[in-house]
């Protein structure tokens, strides 16, 4: 058409590639609750050959040769100075998961209620606390929380009260959470099965898995986290459930 013309297309500069939307995100600085035992030391070994970098919130000192800060994450200012710790450590997180998790088993009536309110100040406090700690530095980043929830937050359980709970508050939290900051940070939640970890330790007999109980490997749980810190920019896993083939627990 006489008199008009049509703007040049945009070229990139060279040598450089266009972004692609299927391109994973790199696992960076990771904040694990929980991480000196259990499903939270598997995260810290998986993170780790995954090439990101781990820091570790909990009661007891890691195994692992990793930043750490030492938190009861009942205290509710436990998880605001544990952070700002490992902040001075290691810089700001790129992503927070939440594996630090109590339970206390029996009828609600031989439970003492200072125990059964703990293993809630825990898991549900214990989690909001630490997920408000780090959600300044998430938001710069586009960082990503994943929250530990349990196979018990879908199906509730007798003699597990306290527990059932907490973990049907994580997910509800987790939910709200995820539609209060879609678009600004990532927030999954774990649904895991039961693991072969210390987490059953110390229990009476009869809250003890069976001998041939179908239990997963806490390293294949951790693997699908990072499934879930590694979605491409624009993509979430909002939820995700992962057990042995053979758990009773679900469906």
């Amino acid at each position: 058409m006489t008199g008009t013309t049509t703007p040049a297309a945009a070229t990139p500069s060279a040598g450089a590639a266009p972004a692609s939307p299927l391109t994973p995100r790199s696992v960076g600085t990771v904040f694990v609750t929980g991480g000196s035992s259990g499903l939270g030391a598997a995260l810290v070994d998986v993170l780790t050959a995954a090439g990101g970098t781990p820091a570790v919130l909990d009661v007891a000192e890691p195994a692992a040769d990793v930043p750490f800060a030492a938190a009861d994450l009942g205290d509710p200012g436990a998880a605001q100075a544990a952070v700002d710790s490992l902040v001075e450590q290691v810089g700001p997180p790129d992503a927070v998961v939440t594996a630090a998790g109590i339970d206390a088993c029996g009828p609600l009536l031989d439970i003492d209620p200072e125990d059964w309110e703990r293993v809630v100040r825990v898991n549900l406090f214990g989690t909001v606390s630490v997920v408000r700690a780090v959600l300044p530095y998430l938001e710069e980043r586009r960082g990503t929380v994943v929250t530990v929830a349990s196979t018990l937050a879908l199906r509730g359980a007798g003699d597990a009260t306290a527990y059932c709970a907490s973990k049907w508050g994580i997910r509800g939290f987790t939910q709200a959470l995820a539609a209060e900051y879609a678009g600004r940070v990532g927030v999954t939640c774990l649904i895991p099965g039961g693991m072969r970890t210390p987490f059953f330790d110390g229990r009476a007999e009869q809250y003890k898995p069976g001998p041939d109980a179908d239990l997963n490997d806490p390293a294949a749980t951790a693997a699908a986290v990072v499934t879930a810190l590694t979605q491409p920019q624009g993509s979430e896993i909002r939820e995700m459930l992962v057990m042995a083939s053979g758990e009773a627990s679900w469906p």
